[in-house]
Order: structure tokens, then sequence, then C-alpha cells
């Protein structure tokens, strides 16, 4: 059972190089009890790439998203408003 909700939705865009990305990432519970972080990016507008991670403890997955969390912050990916996942 997951404690709280994760979920994170960051775009960054570059109009001179012609960039617009988004990037989604959530911690679910699968039907077997897997806590799962599912990954998701792409140009914006399309159905892009989605990665799914297993793991055995919520905790582990947390570390994980929050470290990729970092590492997108650093490469210039910021919040937008969800519109639809």
């Amino acid at each position: 059972m997951i404690s709280q909700p994760y979920h994170l939705y960051v775009e960054r865009s570059d109009p001179t190089r012609n960039m617009a990305r988004y990037y989604a990432m959530s911690i679910e519970p699968n039907l077997f009890g897997d806590i799962c972080l599912l990954r998701k990016w792409g140009r914006i507008g399309t159905k892009g790439q989605m990665m799914v991670h297993h793991f055995g403890r919520e905790e582990e997955a947390v570390l994980l998203f929050l470290d990729l969390v970092r590492q997108k912050r650093k490469r210039g990916y910021r919040p937008q408003a969800c519109l639809s996942q």
C-alpha cells in the first residue's frame, strides 16, 4: 500500500532549438502488490515512450523517483499543469 501519492509532470521547451519535451512519473501499486514507478517521456503532443520499474518496497521506488526529479530539474525541466495522462 502506498502511503502518499507520487505524481510528477514536467516540461522543457526551447523554441530556438525546436524542443518541446515532457516527462511524467508516478508511483503506483500493481495487481500483484508490487510497487511500480511508471515513467513516460517524449515530445509534447506525441504518445512518447514508457518504462516501468518494479520494487518490493515503496522506499526504493521513492528514492529513484527523487533522484530522477533532481536529474530532470538540472536539465531544465519545469513543472506544468497536467491536462491528461
